[in-house]
């Protein structure tokens, strides 16, 4: 380990002349944190003692390190270093570039923005806890740029104002654009404070392709806790898998085309549960809805309006308490309707919908809005119900369906959930290791040995569409078998189109330093209290 000390205006090393690279370095509160990272090269890690970083002028982050030799900046072990910004005459924190760079175990707060990309590929932001922004938390929205690779994987983003987007990824009208991209096991919440105009949870824009939306836990947000648009032709459809969203205060997942939206838990929203509406070049095409439990205090629990081209809808457990489980508007001709359970009838269409009883279908589910909340399926009308061609190979635990039938987001068992109990915080996953942790759950979702675990990417991947946002991108503020981790599209990967049943796992390539660092060691998750 060696020591960067800031003396006056320049930075000096405690460096023997002509010391080889890739060496970790550590610095403490107090310190000139920015020019720290100015200095690293390929291979270096830089390690934030705990206590407060304050920053008064233009925070930027220019680093490219390699494949083979990324760079990092993350807390020293144990500790916690909190990176702020007093007011928001600027954004927190600006990557004005970055390639292969991991940041990690960071804490965030103040500024305009809170993390700022204006052009990134192959970079990780991993369990940072972002908050207290004067505007969106994390925003990649730089007009002409195609991010590429990003992970943002373990954050707790919280508490924004103003615009507050928890994450804005991508521009308007296809200006510029995320792909090939995972978002995954982040608790974004309370983007709904008093002074919020929009206040999405995770949004990606029009034009963005090939990415995995999984394993979030969103709630209490002021427009949808999902929101994503159509592809537009740049590439393959965006995958929305996993998550638990609740007090949404637009739709829960809004979707223009270009998805595949599976195996999520959603409790309650402002408006639908699920809606597939035209929004900016899109409307509802190419997209596949497949094994949601959707239980609702009101409103539409699913909604489809003006479809151009084939959708999918089945396996889904659907209820809502005093509004209709599906309603479908328009041409009704491009959608295939199977398998469905739910509470609130079927409008506008005919077939592949069967009433339940949500007494009798779950274990202990309720219309209230929220947590807690048991909607694991009991011995109802869920189990054994499902249309084949169109099941998933695993469910909302990342556990193998194993040729099971059942509607919604969970396979039965009749000992009851082996998985992660809905609640406020990062989402758990059951523990398939015999040697592993001795709670039976596993926190960061990989395997012991940081490799990715159980596949599940298919290979109809597909994305969510459009939403109510206005704001135009590009703006700078003011001044067990457990989840794959691959990214898509790397090393050969193919993402399809979503033209068939889109339902069984396919190979992805490794994540390059991710896989070579090991996740494990990657994802030590700072879960805080519940608000």
């Amino acid at each position: 380990m060696r020591r960067m000390s800031i003396m006056g205006a320049g930075l000096g090393l405690w460096l023997a002349s002509g010391s080889a690279r890739a060496e970790t370095y550590e610095i403490a509160a107090g310190e000139d944190v920015e020019a720290a990272i100015a200095m690293l090269q390929p291979g270096d890690t830089l390690e934030l003692g705990g206590g407060m970083y304050e920053v008064t002028e233009r925070f930027s982050i220019s680093l490219a390190g390699t494949e083979d030799q990324p760079i990092t900046i993350r807390a020293k072990d144990g500790e916690q270093p909190h990176i702020h910004r007093p007011n928001a005459n600027e954004n927190l924190v600006d990557i004005d570039s970055a390639q292969w760079v991991i940041i990690d175990g960071i804490e965030f707060s103040g500024g305009s923005a809170g993390i700022r990309i204006s052009g990134a590929s192959d970079l990780t932001i991993s369990n940072c806890d972002i908050h207290s922004t004067n505007d969106v938390a994390v925003r990649a929205n730089d007009g002409g740029v195609t991010y590429e690779r990003l992970h943002i994987v373990g954050n707790e983003i919280h508490d924004t104002n103003n615009t507050g987007e928890g994450m804005y990824l991508g521009c308007n009208e296809d200006a510029c654009r995320i792909a090939n991209s995972i978002i995954e096991r982040n608790w974004v919440h309370h983007t709904n404070g008093p002074t919020i105009t929009q206040g999405d949870g995770i949004e990606i824009k029009e034009g963005s392709h090939g990415n995995v939306v999984r394993d979030n836990v969103i709630h209490d947000t002021n427009y949808p806790c999902i929101l994503t648009y159509s592809t537009v032709g740049n590439g393959e459809a965006n995958v929305i898998e996993g998550n638990a969203m609740w007090n949404c205060g637009d739709h829960a997942i809004q979707s223009a085309a270009d998805a595949v939206i599976r195996n999520n838990i959603i409790l309650g929203a402002a408006a639908s549960g699920i809606s597939l509406q035209p929004h900016q070049s899109g409307a509802p095409s190419n997209v596949q809805v497949l094994h949601n439990t959707i239980v609702v205090p009101g409103g539409r629990a699913m909604n489809v309006s003006g479809a151009v081209g084939p959708v999918v809808i089945a396996n889904n457990a659907i209820y809502s308490q005093a509004g209709p489980a599906i309603q479908l508007g328009g041409d009704t001709s491009p959608l295939t309707v199977v398998g469905n359970v739910g509470m609130g009838g079927l409008s506008g269409g005919k077939g592949g919908y069967v009433d339940g009883d949500i007494a009798a279908d779950f274990v202990d589910a309720h219309t209230g809005g929220g947590v807690p909340n048991d909607v694991f399926p009991a011995m109802g009308a869920l189990v054994g119900t499902a249309d084949p061609t169109y099941a998933t190979e695993v469910d909302f635990n990342g556990l193998p369906r194993d040729g099971g039938l059942d509607v919604g987001a969970y396979a039965f068992d009749a000992g009851g959930n082996p998985g992660w109990t809905l609640q406020a915080g990062f989402k758990e996953f059951p523990d398939t290791d015999p040697g592993g942790d001795t709670d039976g759950m596993d926190t960061d979702g990989g395997d012991d040995t940081g490799t990715s675990g159980d596949e599940t990417s298919s290979d109809p991947s597909g994305g969510s569409g459009g939403g109510g946002e206005t704001t135009d991108a590009g703006s700078s503020g003011s001044g067990g078998t457990s989840r794959d981790t691959d990214l898509p599209g790397a090393d050969g990967d193919e993402l399809g189109t979503v033209d068939g049943c889109g339902c069984r796992s396919g190979e992805g390539g490794p994540l390059g330093v991710l896989v070579m660092l090991g996740l494990g060691a990657l994802l030590r998750r700072r879960v805080t209290p519940s608000a």
